[in-house]
């Protein structure tokens, strides 16, 4: 039931979050970049501007599906963000154009967090089913053991969350000075895009916080039991 009340409260708190990140992109959409450059040709001077020519920019599908990804050194933007030529659209190219900027300076929380993926993918797999059981199976014989399994597994995904915090903040904080030093964005422009990306990363901190708050009540689960 703990486990159930946590996932609900924090789960709620994401879905607002996550309204309010959709709400300030679409009202960022509405206001036109001075230079009227897209987020493509955003994304491309910002790596221009850093000696970075190995990095493809390509478009992805959905709303809000933006990334990069260092395995094939690929930019990809969301349709919107893409072909955009405003505010939200520069924020978000520059942000993901930031993450490419650390790996080609082998930023060390990048290489860490790249490292993991391996690892993560098979926790996460994993952790839905051993919590079904762990936690279901009060008083069995090996419950315990799972238990211990389970939370070596959110151990594994909640470090990936908060390793993930310093590289979407530095990444942010990457993008919003070059947007200024460039004059890609100014005065009010800036603004809306420092806000737009503030709220982008609020995401990442629910998520941490919502990982390490389980994890807290797996180990007092098993200290419970002993």
């Amino acid at each position: 039931m703990g486990y159930i009340v946590i996932v609900g409260i924090f789960s709620f708190i994401g879905m607002l979050v996550s309204n309010r990140l959709k709400s300030k992109f679409r009202r960022y959409s509405n206001v036109p970049l001075s230079n009227g450059r897209s987020g493509a040709e955003v994304a491309q001077t910002m790596l221009a501007h850093y000696g970075i020519h190995d990095v493809k920019i390509a478009q992805g599908q959905g709303m809000l599906t933006d990334h990069y990804n260092p395995a094939t050194k690929t930019v990809s933007l969301s349709p919107e963000v893409f072909h955009g030529r405003h505010v939200a659209a520069a924020a978000v190219a520059a942000h993901e154009c930031g993450h490419a900027v650390q790996h080609n300076t082998a930023y060390a929380w990048l290489k860490f967090r790249s490292a993991m993926v391996p690892a993560v993918s098979l926790a996460a797999k994993a952790q839905q089913y051993l919590l079904l059981f762990a936690l279901g199976m009060f008083g069995v014989a090996g419950s315990n053991f799972l238990l211990y399994l389970t939370i070596a597994a959110f151990g594994i995904t909640t470090l990936f969350s908060l390793v993930t915090l310093p590289v979407e903040f530095d990444a942010s904080n990457r993008a919003l000075a070059w947007l200024e030093e460039s004059n890609y964005t100014r005065g009010s422009e800036h603004e809306g895009a420092k806000d737009a990306l503030w709220w982008a990363a609020t995401t990442y901190v629910v998520a941490a916080l919502s990982s390490l708050v389980v994890l807290l009540y797996l180990i007092m689960s098993l200290a419970g039991r002993d």
